[in-house]
């Protein structure tokens, strides 16, 4: 995987409509056109699934598999790797935020505490397996001290933090605070969000060196070819309920009112139509 827009023989096979202007890749493989070249190895055919090899997964379903929800699964399943009855931490409740709330619930997990400051990601958190909500605006202030993320986690936990947390933001404050929620000597901190910048993260490193692990990852450390065949098959066998994810449908031609949806507190995933 390259970071340059570009595939690995160095080039794009995306251009504006007359071909004056060259267009980049996000992540090798991301596009909005109805046909394009990419890398095979990041290609999935959609044919018939299901135990009879008869059922196909609605398109809406596959695109949130493509990436944003699969992420996330992928972060708990695949990534940390998170052992039955642990304890586990999602800050940040939209479509990558809920998947690793379900691969946390498929992993078996005691309690998936879930975090964000919208109240209406509770009901969607609760649909995915989520057991507690905290949104961190309803915080009551300590004498004036309005507590943070990683505080308002270990209050919920007996002080001791949680065995694994997730950060699905890409805010760089939340990055630390993913750490510093964890258990001392053991906690796994996942960071999955991007912001689209590079601001630098400051890192506890008191937390590190009391063995706590930080680790980033792409994809949730999902495999194309082996893993989205396994997420897909659970998707149409109602293992997975993907459709909680769909809260809009527009055509193309909408597309600017789409990021005006984005901005709605009951907005999760929006699918557009070519």
């Amino acid at each position: 995987m390259t970071f340059s827009g570009l595939m690995l023989d160095g080039t794009s096979r995306m251009s504006t409509v007359k071909g004056h202007k060259m267009l980049y890749h996000l992540f090798t493989c991301s596009t909005w056109s109805e046909y394009m070249v990419v890398e095979a190895v990041f290609l999935v055919k959609l044919h018939n699934w299901g135990a009879h090899d008869t059922t196909k997964p609605p398109l809406s379903h596959a695109s949130f598999l493509s990436c944003g929800f699969s992420t996330g699964l992928g972060a708990s399943w695949k990534e940390a790797k998170i052992e039955r009855g642990s304890t586990v931490a999602v800050i940040g409740l939209g479509a990558v935020g809920l998947g690793a709330v379900e691969g946390a619930r498929m992993q078996g997990t005691a309690r998936i505490i879930g975090v964000d400051k919208n109240d209406m990601k509770r009901e969607k958190g609760i649909a995915f397996g989520m057991t507690d909500f905290i949104n961190p605006d309803n915080n009551e202030h300590d004498q004036g001290h309005k507590k943070s993320i990683s505080e308002l986690i270990k209050d919920s936990t007996d002080g001791m933090g949680v065995d694994y947390c997730i950060e699905c933001t890409g805010v760089a404050p939340f990055m630390n605070e993913a750490l510093v929620a964890t258990k001392m000597g053991k906690g796994t901190a996942i960071l999955l969000g991007t912001s689209g910048t590079a601001a630098p993260v400051q890192v506890d490193f008191l937390s590190l060196m009391g063995g706590r692990t930080l680790k980033g990852s792409i994809f949730g450390g999902l495999k194309a070819k082996t893993d989205l065949p396994i997420l897909i098959n659970k998707c149409i066998n109602k293992e997975m309920q993907l459709g909680e994810l769909l809260t809009h449908e527009i055509p193309l031609v909408d597309i600017n009112h789409a990021f005006e949806l984005l901005k709605q507190p009951d907005c999760v995933k929006i699918v557009i139509k070519i």
